[in-house]
């Protein structure tokens, strides 16, 4: 059987949070930074740790059949290759930002020069727009172009926003594009192996958005109980030694689990539990 060849970030800020959810998946990671490939003969996979910036083009050629990068990324690079799905980590905006004062609108961006790391994904964006500007690469920190005088605007990510502050400039127009770390494919293609790789992760981003919630219920407020928590498929219910009383066990939303809490306390519930889903397959 032939391995499924993953691509996942070797550096940069989606490398450990990408590494992390294939351990969480069950798949054995590198514990060399150095490490350029693992093998994980068990799990019927094998992954290369490389650029974030290259993996969309390995993985849009064939020479790889899944990779992990970011969705700036992948839209940047042009390469043949799709999003399966989000994975939640090392989310970003991407903006245009200018000296303060001096632009207020994108229309203003008409025969300006914009430096840039993500010359393809600007170029689209202002072509959809119809605003002609000249669009220039550059890599690495891009906020002293203005400075330097070959530039009269920028398009980065924008995180808080302090670097571009200290740089004396600011946000303006619409978000460019809202990242992530995403999963991507060939387009059009689905490897051998893939779909239990696919499954595996998903497993595990509804396990990290999602509780386990256990209580006992008066039996004759189960049905009140039940309209907060009706699980994924449908709770669980079963009746307790102490006659009157029922237990409860639900998966819920992590976010708001403690005001269900409350909410179950006040109808009559009582010892209610939380507990940690580390996977799960729905």
């Amino acid at each position: 059987m032939s391995l499924l060849r993953i691509a996942v970030p070797n550096k940069g800020s989606l490398s450990q949070s990408a590494s992390d959810i294939l351990r969480e998946s069950g798949y054995r990671q590198r514990d060399d930074a150095k490490q350029l490939t693992l093998t994980d003969t068990e799990n019927g996979v094998e992954f290369f740790y490389l650029r974030p910036r290259d993996i969309a083009l390995y993985v849009g050629e064939g020479t790889l059949d899944v990779g992990i990068t970011g969705r700036d990324l992948l839209k940047d690079s042009g390469a043949k290759a799709e999003e399966v799905m989000g994975l939640g980590f090392g989310r970003s905006r991407f903006r245009f930002a200018g000296p303060r004062g001096v632009f207020t609108d994108l229309t203003q961006l008409a025969g300006q020069r914009i430096a840039t790391s993500y010359v393809g994904i600007v170029r689209s964006f202002l072509e959809e727009r119809g605003i002609d500007a000249t669009v220039t690469r550059l890599d690495g920190a891009v906020e002293t172009s203005i400075q330097l005088g070959v530039a009269d605007a920028i398009a980065d990510v924008v995180e808080t926003g302090g670097t571009l502050r200290q740089a004396g400039l600011e946000v303006f127009g619409e978000t460019i594009l809202e990242s992530e770390g995403v999963l991507i494919t060939r387009s059009g293609a689905v490897p051998d192996g893939f779909e239990v790789f696919k499954r595996r992760v998903e497993g595990v981003l509804v396990a990290r958005s999602y509780v386990m919630m256990d209580y006992d219920i008066p039996t004759d407020r189960v049905t009140d109980a039940v309209r907060l928590t009706p699980g994924i498929e449908s709770p669980t219910v079963a009746p307790l030694h102490r006659e009157g009383w029922s237990a409860v066990r639900a998966m819920v939303p992590r976010d708001g689990a403690q005001r269900l809490m409350d909410e179950l306390f006040d109808i009559g519930a009582r010892g209610i539990l939380l507990t940690d889903i580390h996977a799960c397959r729905l």
